[in-house]
């Protein structure tokens, strides 16, 4: 495939990934673009993540509704020389089931899996964006007789991976903005082309009234989102920018900080401009801890580095303690959590706070809902959709 061909995917991976849309929609539409650089057997497999803690909390794969609950267990417990958690905490990013085993995987509990489904190779991606933020992973797959997956190809889906994990990111909140699931859910906004409001979320009336610089009770713009939309129409205008996404953080009214996201929509003759509003607040992996297990600010911190699979000398010189203080603190986490190792304490908070999320979005892929981000809510009082 030529150069020019490579470049004009990933620029339509750019624009399927800036429209505001369903998670669902936006792996279908990549998928088809994906298989002209990097053709694969059957269908990929799409995950998405919680960026803080690393753990899955979604799937779509075409053609299985369900992933089989000993497929899910291997990815925590088994010891196999490739698996989805590894390869978002690895360095590279990057795997290739042949390439993790010169070539020869049949010794691998994970190859013998995918061949009852046809495949034979399987290369692993990571979702990651240039900020650092782990949404998810791709998996594709090759049937026996297939060439390897080329050196070409990976850098191909290197370069494409921060844009889909981006477009993942987008794709959530819009499916939060749609039915709201907190009392804190994002909001979303689409100017038409002179700049009226076309359309509005429920939960967006809140955000606009919270920004400042405008009157929106008497339909007045705040001055962030027209200067935001007009950041994107002259993003729009450049060759070199197709597809960008423009992000501006603002403190509001009430002293909270927001993060806007705004995307040009060409699906008509008229160019149209969605604004995403969010809170910028981390993943609610924290105060689930917390009230889970009753851990401590700082166990709390360990706790999130080892689902992320940081070693103990990587956790002392992040949080600037010794070695034998990350021990204790491990004991202690141990303790309250009841597991005996890290691999069981991933497994735990993951089959207790992210499985039923996981589960949940199996159900609402089928029933054409929005899919849901981060672990299942700790306490469903606070839940304002299903």
């Amino acid at each position: 495939m030529s150069t020019d061909s490579v470049q004009c995917a990933a620029d339509k991976i750019a624009r399927v990934c800036a429209a505001p849309c369903g998670l669902v929609a936006l792996w279908q539409d990549a998928s088809d673009v994906v298989a002209g650089v990097v053709p694969y057997f059957w269908t990929p497999c799409w995950f998405t993540v919680d960026p803080l803690s690393l753990l899955m909390t979604s799937h779509y794969h075409f053609g299985m509704d369900e992933f089989p609950n000993e497929w899910l267990a291997a990815e925590y417990y088994e010891d196999d020389v490739q698996s989805v958690p590894d390869v978002m905490r690895s360095a590279t990013g990057i795997s290739t089931l042949h390439d993790a085993t010169d070539g020869d995987p049949s010794q691998s509990p994970r190859w013998r899996r995918n061949r009852t489904l046809g495949g034979d190779q399987e290369l692993i991606v990571r979702l990651r964006t240039r900020s650092g933020e782990t949404w998810g992973a791709l998996s594709l797959y090759r049937d026996e007789g297939m060439p390897r997956f080329t050196d070409t190809e990976k850098s191909f889906l290197r370069e494409i991976s921060p844009i889909l994990a981006g477009g993942a990111r987008r794709a959530l909140l819009y499916g939060q903005a749609e039915e709201p699931e907190y009392s804190d859910s994002p909001g979303l906004l689409v100017l038409d082309h002179n700049w009226d409001v076309e359309s509005a979320t429920p939960g967006v009336d809140r955000w606009m009234a919270d920004l400042p610089g405008g009157k929106w009770d008497r339909g007045e713009l705040p001055a962030a989102v027209i200067a935001l939309a007009g950041r994107v129409l002259r993003s729009a205008e450049d060759r070199d920018h197709v597809g960008e996404v423009a992000l501006s953080r603002v403190l509001s009214r009430s002293g909270a900080w927001l993060v806007l996201h705004g995307a040009c929509l060409a699906s008509t003759d008229h160019q149209r401009i969605a604004v995403i509003v969010e809170p910028a607040h981390p993943s609610r992996l924290y105060p689930l801890l917390m009230s889970a297990y009753g851990l401590t600010e700082r166990e709390r911190e360990v706790t999130a580095m080892v689902l992320q699979g940081a070693s103990t000398s990587q956790i002392s010189a992040a949080l600037s303690v010794s070695a034998y203080t990350v021990q204790k603190h491990l004991e202690s986490i141990f303790d309250k959590t009841g597991v005996r190792s890290r691999r069981d304490l991933v497994g735990k908070v993951f089959f207790h706070h992210y499985e039923p999320r996981f589960r949940d979005n199996e159900k609402r892929t089928l029933a054409d809902r929005p899919l849901r981000g981060g672990p299942w809510p700790a306490d469903r009082r606070r839940r304002t959709g299903q």
